[in-house]
């Protein structure tokens, strides 16, 4: 496990650097960025993916089930010049009555891949935008070298080897047992296995509910591996891109920017 999955400021602050360099700019490709813009993030923790849009003057919503991540990104917003125009919610979104057609842009970074059912979650989300609302995903799909978020392993040989969440579950459930995972982290892993979601099935998906891809970038070096470790991103060549299933064993992240049809 690395530092920065201890360290909730310094998790913050990675978010803000990645968004606030390479989402907010491939946003504002197709769609307009300021005070005038209602902004929700899903699944946001202490919400530093929010900060580069509150700095532009958005007005901000970050919703996470975990009370305790929304109690620490209330106390990093507390002293921003704009604070009175975020809000940070512990609820679940399922459950949140509040916002129907209400948001210009939805973020969902690096949490499609943690949801059960991905086809209701999508459908859920066509009554949050309004009607020339965009959402923003990023994603690494499943099969990518680290696409089982490995890298929270407490084995620091785990934490770096690839592929290997690929394997069958009950041998992969196993492999983790021999290096002395935990049961809790074990669980956590193996639930990634269920959940995780490939391009392939994210664009379908995303058809099935009547969106459009605005727009796409694959990359074969995330984005936020600059700040994380120091590497300059780099997009995935297209024609390995376009090649259906392949493609998602060498892209480390999606980029993907959704409208209703």
């Amino acid at each position: 496990m690395q530092k920065r999955h201890l360290d909730p400021l310094q998790y913050f602050n990675e978010q803000v650097f990645t968004t606030e360099k390479y989402i907010v700019p491939f946003i504002q490709q197709f769609r307009k960025i300021d005070e005038t813009v209602q902004v929700l993030e899903i699944g946001c923790g202490e919400a530093g993916n929010l900060k580069p849009f509150l700095d532009l003057g958005c007005s901000c919503t970050g919703v996470d089930f975990s009370a305790p991540k929304i109690e620490k990104g209330i106390a990093f917003y507390a002293n921003h010049p704009f604070a009175q125009r975020i809000r940070l919610i512990s609820d679940d979104i399922y459950k949140t009555n509040k916002f129907h057609s209400q948001f210009d842009i939805i973020i969902v970074r690096d949490v499609i891949e943690h949801i059960h059912d991905q086809d209701k979650f999508l459908a859920l989300m066509k009554d949050l935008l309004t009607p020339n609302g965009v959402a923003f995903f990023a994603f690494p799909p499943w099969q990518n070298p680290f696409g089982g978020h490995q890298q929270i392993c407490e084995n620091k040989f785990l934490s770096l080897l690839p592929y290997y969440h690929l394997l069958p579950l009950p041998l992969y459930k196993a492999v983790l047992q021999l290096f002395g995972e935990g049961k809790n982290k074990i669980t956590t892993l193996l639930e990634i296995k269920e959940t995780g979601i490939s391009l392939d099935r994210f664009e379908s998906l995303a058809n099935k509910n009547n969106y459009q891809i605005l727009l796409k970038t694959l990359y074969f070096i995330n984005p936020n591996y600059e700040i994380k470790f120091g590497l300059k991103p780099s997009k995935l060549t297209p024609i390995i891109g376009k090649i259906p299933y392949f493609r998602n064993f060498f892209s480390t992240c999606g980029y993907y920017l959704l409208g209703i049809k």
